[in-house]
């Protein structure tokens, strides 16, 4: 499926880009901890989720949370 064709059923479409990316570099670590957790529940019940994260991997996307995955953690999977 190509990813226009998922992120049409994407949890995430029509949802504000700033909750996925940092908004501002100097963000404190409680805000994105509260932002990630709020894109991840999003995430959670996406039925395009795995093609989501696939795509991230593949691209090496370096930031956002994609695929319910902010950027540590697919580094982390990744290296696993």
């Amino acid at each position: 499926m190509s990813i226009i064709a998922w992120a049409r059923e994407a949890a995430c479409r029509g949802a504000e880009a700033a909750l996925f990316y940092p908004a501002d570099p100097s963000e404190r670590k409680e805000d994105r901890v509260e932002r990630e957790a709020l894109a991840k529940r999003i995430c959670a019940g996406c039925a395009v989720r795995e093609e989501c994260l696939q795509a991230a991997l593949e691209r090496h996307e370096s930031y956002g949370i994609w695929g319910g995955l902010n950027e540590v953690e697919r580094r982390a999977l990744t290296r696993a």
